[in-house]
């Protein structure tokens, strides 16, 4: 494989059930990591997520301004209403941009079978 090819592909990033003050630093680290040189698409896939506080919506904000400032992209995948009601009060809906499901969050273009996967 061409390694304009791999840089093509996004990563996913598979975020737990539960992300609170407990383990946000770690999903921030992991959302960080993600932006490796070359990388221009990470998806936080909070699809398994059912219960987000404001740490870990904190650690999406940050790993949103860190794709703007570097002209990369963060795409979320959200699934459970509880967790997009959160976004939402905190006004964060607004900024990121959220997908129903991880097929929806894929770029379209080549099949996504060779996407990378950052283990959670």
């Amino acid at each position: 494989m061409l390694d304009d090819e791999r840089l093509n592909r996004p990563v996913i990033v598979p975020l737990p059930a539960e992300i609170d003050m407990t383990n946000a630093e770690d999903v921030g680290e992991q959302l960080r990591a993600a932006f490796a040189p070359g990388v221009t698409v990470v998806i936080a896939d909070l699809g398994s997520t059912v219960f987000c506080d404001s740490a870990g919506a904190r650690q999406l904000v940050l790993a949103h301004k860190r794709a703007v400032a570097s002209n990369r992209e963060l795409r979320v995948v959200i699934s459970s209403a509880g967790v997009l009601r959160v976004l939402a009060i905190l006004g964060i809906d607004r900024m990121l941009e959220i997908y129903p499901d991880l097929a929806a969050a894929l770029p379209t273009g080549p099949a996504p079978d060779g996407q990378d996967y950052v283990p959670g």
